[in-house]
């Protein structure tokens, strides 16, 4: 990356290990990982570093070593907190695992940290989920990330599936799984949570940050650049190869990509920034009308229409705002406003 024209010389804004989980390194390979980034693409001056663990993958000392690389938000994959839960779904950690790893990163004091929680995970229930919305309030964490269980192709659980001839993925229905998020957003609320986005609650907003996130749309104008394994250079988002193989290949060739996609067109950079502002729950019409010269409610008429009669958005005056029946399923509803070309069928059961 250091070697193309684009990148070269640049300082990153935000800097984020993950998706995946790289707390499985130790603390050696973290080291030589990072000084080798770093004396390339130095984030001395980076507003954000975010490191995704494991909770189980988590001693002291290695998150003292994380801490130590300039980490300011730890982003904790709980899940969930049972046992049972988590061995059926292929975690490597256990509860207790939990408590230590979120005790020491307290004691290390990281500025923000974040733990997820998972909707639908096999063998939940509602008396499991209820219990560990209790638990995560009771931690206090500074955000939670919430999902909702899929089953991606790539997985053990749909090989597991396509081996017994299964057409149903055995976890909680839609229905279900966006009825235990909503019950989570309500009891986060009730204990002075905000809502941030279609998916996370911070204790905070003035203390929170989303640095990664934001800059998404807000790079364009600042030129803000990123390191992940997926990033966004200029205002353009890129994803490193699905393929792990290919991608090695690549990297060892000399030959990787800056990003995957063309340059998007100026219609294609407001659908994008459209969609990913929705995802934050509202946004200010008259800011895309001044940035992009389209009036969004003119540009996104037929489904605008057809959200605001199915009542999951409103508009009044200069914003457009999403409800919570309309957050809890905003990834199947944005692709109401893909080109036709990018739609696919990935929630047809919905």
């Amino acid at each position: 990356y250091a070697n193309k024209p684009f990148v070269g010389g640049r300082k990153p804004e935000f800097v984020y290990f993950g998706g995946g989980t790289p707390s499985y390194l130790s603390v050696d390979q973290l080291k030589y990982l990072v000084d080798g980034m770093k004396a390339l693409l130095p984030w001395d001056e980076a507003r954000e570093v975010t490191f995704e663990c494991e909770p189980g993958t988590l001693t002291a000392i290695k998150l003292r070593a994380i801490r130590d690389l300039g980490v300011t938000r730890l982003s904790l994959g709980v899940e969930n907190f049972d046992d049972q839960v988590l061995k059926a779904n292929g975690r490597a950690h256990r509860g207790r695992e939990i408590d230590r790893a979120y005790e020491f990163a307290r004691d290390i004091d990281f500025p923000q940290i974040n733990i997820d929680l998972m909707a639908g995970m096999l063998e939940e229930t509602e008396a499991n989920w209820k219990a560990c919305v209790s638990k995560a309030i009771e931690m206090a964490p500074d955000s939670v990330t919430i999902y909702q269980m899929e089953i991606p192709y790539n997985t053990t659980i749909y090989q597991r599936m396509k081996n017994e001839g299964r057409q149903t993925a055995p976890v909680a229905d839609w229905d279900t799984k966006r009825h235990w998020t909503d019950y989570a957003f309500s009891q986060f609320q009730a204990a002075g949570y905000s809502i941030a986005s279609a998916y996370t609650v911070v204790k905070d907003k003035a203390k929170t940050s989303f640095v990664y996130r934001d800059e998404l749309w807000a790079g364009a104008d600042l030129l803000s650049l990123g390191v992940a394994s997926f990033g966004h250079i200029d205002g353009v988002h890129y994803q490193n190869h699905q393929d792990f193989g290919p991608y090695v290949e690549q990297l060892e060739s000399g030959c990787l990509p800056v990003y995957r996609a063309l340059t998007p067109t100026k219609d294609e950079r407001l659908i994008r920034e459209f969609i990913l502002q929705l995802k934050l729950g509202s946004l200010s019409l008259r800011y895309f009308e001044d940035k992009f010269g389209v009036d969004p409610l003119d540009r996104f008429a037929e489904p605008l229409k057809r959200l605001r009669d199915r009542c999951y958005l409103i508009v009044e005056d200069d914003t457009l705002t999403v409800n919570r029946d309309g957050l809890l399923q905003v990834d199947r509803l944005l692709q109401e406003f893909f080109l036709p070309e990018h739609r696919n069928a990935r929630y047809p059961d919905f």
